[in-house]
């Protein structure tokens, strides 16, 4: 079986053998980066361009250190500074890419279908690093290695997607993978921060957390998008943690194995409490981040050898 695909645009429309392959490489280069033998010459003559039309440190960073350690020459673009800050198209920056002979091209933009519209426009093979409320697919495949590694399966899962869901591109990427996977998942919030028409993805919706979070074996919370919301969806931040921050208390709502999870950063007292976020052993929250230098590598790797040469 072969991962068909010249981009990662999206998880929706992946197929569980194409999601497979990528998660069996990525657990590959997590013991490869733990064994200290990272620098590796795949990539070696290659370029890989990060363009970042909003900032995500943890994330560009992820890339840069998994280029790097494939051997990839790794440019980062700062947009504030470039010409598209200063009126160029999006079609226009393609061609300037074009004209650079990039391989790779990592891109995270406001505007969701933008890596798209560069996908069909550019000869580099595109990663979507997050564009707009759309998908976040590399979130969803670390945050599955993640889950796979700890719990030893990625499938018969009960797994619920808490906050705001309305606003995660983290959540659409998330839904997608778990369900393709056979997993059961629930979004759990305010009726305000849940999409209309969100059950037609094959979720279960739950507007409280006692409900939502019975029987539960993964509780993977959300950032509180203050930043995109155009009016007022919560009270405040102290009602909405009331309700619907995790804490212990519901916490033990779930399963007592259940583990946590957040793809950061992390709004503490507002959707996650710190004494939940910080536990020893049932958070997976510092794990999520070390996964995504190994899948984010995968992705590379896997994109750099072009369609159909990636045995599974």
């Amino acid at each position: 079986m072969f991962y068909r695909q010249k981009h990662l645009l999206a998880i929706e429309g992946l197929t569980p053998p194409e999601i497979g392959h990528l998660l069996e490489l990525a657990d590959s280069y997590v013991l490869l980066n733990r064994s200290g033998k990272t620098q590796r010459d795949l990539l070696r003559g290659r370029t890989l361009i990060n363009l970042f039309f909003e900032d995500s440190t943890r994330t560009r960073t992820s890339f840069e250190l998994a280029g790097k350690r494939l051997g990839a020459d790794v440019i980062n673009m700062s947009v504030s500074t470039s010409s598209v800050n200063k009126g160029e198209t999006l079609l226009d920056t393609a061609a300037t890419l074009n004209a650079m002979q990039c391989d790779l091209l990592v891109v995270r933009h406001d505007q969701s279908g933008a890596p798209n519209l560069l996908a069909r426009k550019v000869d580099a093979s595109v990663i979507n690093a997050g564009d707009g409320t759309h998908e976040h697919p590399t979130q969803a495949l670390l945050d599955a290695l993640t889950i796979k590694r700890r719990k030893g399966r990625i499938e018969g899962l009960t797994v619920a997607i808490c906050g705001d869901v309305l606003h995660s591109r983290v959540a659409r990427s998330n839904i997608h993978l778990l369900t393709t996977l056979g997993n059961r998942v629930r979004v759990v919030g305010p009726p305000t921060l849940l999409p209309a028409g969100i059950a037609d993805l094959g979720v279960s919706v739950f507007h409280d957390m006692k409900s939502g979070l019975e029987g539960a074996d993964i509780v993977m919370m959300l950032r509180l998008q203050k930043e995109r919301m155009t009016r007022g969806l919560v009270p405040s931040a102290r009602e909405y943690f009331r309700f619907w921050g995790l804490d212990a208390a519901k916490l033990a709502y779930a399963n007592d194995d259940a583990l946590i999870m957040h793809p950061g950063p992390m709004n503490r007292g507002v959707e996650i409490d710190s004494a939940v976020a910080d536990h020893p052993t049932r958070s997976l929250i510092k794990e999520q981040v070390e996964m995504g230098v190994a899948v984010r590598m995968a992705v590379l790797d896997t994109l750099s050898r072009g369609d159909g040469r990636n045995d599974v």
